[in-house]
C-alpha cells in the first residue's frame, strides 16, 4: 500500500496524541486487520482529528466522554486518557469528564470509566518513581 497524505497526517497525529504508542497500537491492529489499521490511521486521525475546529485537548475531552458512556472500551478509554494526559488535559478534568457522564451513560459506566483512569494514573506514577 503507498502511504495517502492522509495516512502520513493521521500517523503525525497519532504521535502528536500518543507518541510512539500510538503508531504501536495501530501496528498491533496491522497484525491481524491491515485494512482496519488503515482506516484508523487515515479516516479517524488524518482526516477527523486533523480538523481545526476542535484542539486536540477538547477532542480528547470528547473522547474520553464517548468511551465513557460507551460503557466497554477500556482498552481504548486507558489509551485516550494517556494521550488526554499528553495533549495538555489534568487528571482533575479527566475525573471530573468520567462523573459528569454518570448523569448520560449511568454510574456503571462511570465507574468502570474512573476505575480505568485509577489504573492509568497508578502506571503512570509507577513509571516516574522507576525513571527517577
Amino acid at each position: 500500500m503507498m502511504p495517502t497524505p492522509q495516512y502520513d497526517a493521521g500517523q503525525a497525529r497519532l504521535a502528536d496524541i500518543f507518541g510512539p504508542h500510538g503508531t504501536e497500537a495501530v501496528a498491533n491492529v496491522a497484525d491481524v486487520a491491515p485494512e482496519l489499521a488503515r482506516q484508523i490511521t487515515e479516516h479517524a486521525y488524518g482526516d477527523t482529528y486533523a480538523r481545526e475546529t476542535l484542539n486536540l485537548r477538547d477532542r480528547s475531552l470528547a473522547t474520553i466522554a464517548g468511551l465513557t458512556a460507551l460503557g466497554y472500551p477500556q482498552q481504548q478509554l486507558a489509551s485516550h486518557i494517556r494521550g488526554g494526559l499528553n495533549v495538555g488535559l489534568g487528571r482533575e478534568e479527566v475525573i471530573e469528564t468520567i462523573t459528569h457522564m454518570a448523569l448520560y451513560a449511568g454510574f456503571p459506566a462511570a465507574v468502570n470509566a474512573a476505575l480505568t483512569a485509577k489504573q492509568v494514573f497508578n502506571d503512570l506514577d509507577a513509571q516516574t518513581q522507576e525513571a527517577s
